[in-house]
């Protein structure tokens, strides 16, 4: 599986904590061995992000991200539920 990053999630990353950095790697790694696994809850989105999926990092911080192929997606959003979705 490949992962790229828009400017916008490279931007919202870059201000999470180090434990936020570190657990949204386990969940990247999780999400290409195992894409439905329970602990990431992914789902599809409505509204702004229509045709986006989201991933739980931790109990409030989402990942929004786009699958562009089978075997590439592309994060575009990172942040808690609020910051995401108000």
């Amino acid at each position: 599986m490949r992962f790229s990053y828009s400017k916008k999630f490279t931007k919202q990353y870059t201000k999470q904590s180090i434990d936020i950095k570190n657990k949204f790697i386990d969940r990247q790694t999780l999400l290409a061995t195992d894409f439905f696994s329970p602990i990431l809850n992914n789902h599809k989105l409505s509204g702004e992000y229509l045709g986006c999926k989201s991933i739980n990092i931790t109990g409030d911080i989402r990942a929004v991200f786009e699958e562009i192929s089978e075997d590439h997606i592309e994060f575009i959003a990172i942040g808690t539920h609020g910051e995401l979705y108000s």
